[in-house]
C-alpha cells in the first residue's frame, strides 16, 4: 500500500514544495498536495494546522511543510495533538526525528535550504524508522 504524505506551504515555499511533492511521487509516495498554488500573501500558521489535522486525523501517514525558515509552520503544526514535527537542514536530523521521535512530520526553510539539499532531507525522514525501545518511552512523555 502506497504511504500518503500531504504537503503544504506558505507563498515563499511553493516551488520547494511543489519540487518535493514531484521527488517524493517517483519515489513511490503518494503525494496530497494542499497548496497554496498562488504566491499571494498567505499565513503559514493556516497551512502548517491544516496539514498537521490530516496527519492527526489519520488521512495521511506524514507530513511535509514548508515556510520561509522551516521554523513558524512547525510551531503551527506541532499544536496539533498527536503531531511531532521538526525543522531539519541537515540529513543527519531528518534521520534522527523519525528514528528517535518517531516525527510524524517534517519542515524545511526554503530560504535557507536549496532544493538539491532539500530533497536528500526528505529522502533521510521518509527513509528512517522508529527505534521504538528506550525512545518509545520518550515519545510516550512528549505525548502526555
Amino acid at each position: 500500500m502506497t504511504k500518503r504524505i500531504v504537503l503544504s506551504s506558505d507563498h515563499a515555499a511553493i516551488d520547494l514544495r511543489q519540487a518535493i511533492a514531484a521527488h517524493i511521487t517517483v519515489k513511490g509516495w503518494e503525494a496530497v498536495d494542499i497548496g497554496p498554488t498562488t504566491k499571494e500573501s498567505t499565513h503559514y500558521p493556516i497551512h502548517g494546522k491544516a496539514a498537521a489535522e490530516m496527519v492527526a486525523a489519520g488521512d495521511c501517514d506524514l507530513g511535509i511543510i514548508v515556510c520561509g525558515t522551516g521554523q513558524g509552520i512547525m510551531m503551527a503544526a506541532n499544536k496539533v495533538a498527536g503531531i511531532r514535527c521538526g525543522v531539519c537542514s541537515d540529513t543527519f536530523s531528518a534521520e534522527m526525528i523519525r528514528a528517535h521521535n518517531n516525527a510524524n512530520m517534517l519542515a524545511l526553510g526554503a530560504r535557507v535550504l536549496g532544493e538539491g539539499l532539500a530533497l536528500e532531507v526528505v529522502d533521510a525522514f521518509l527513509e528512517a524508522e522508529f527505534e521504538g525501545g528506550r525512545h518509545a518511552t520518550r515519545v510516550d512523555m512528549i505525548e502526555d
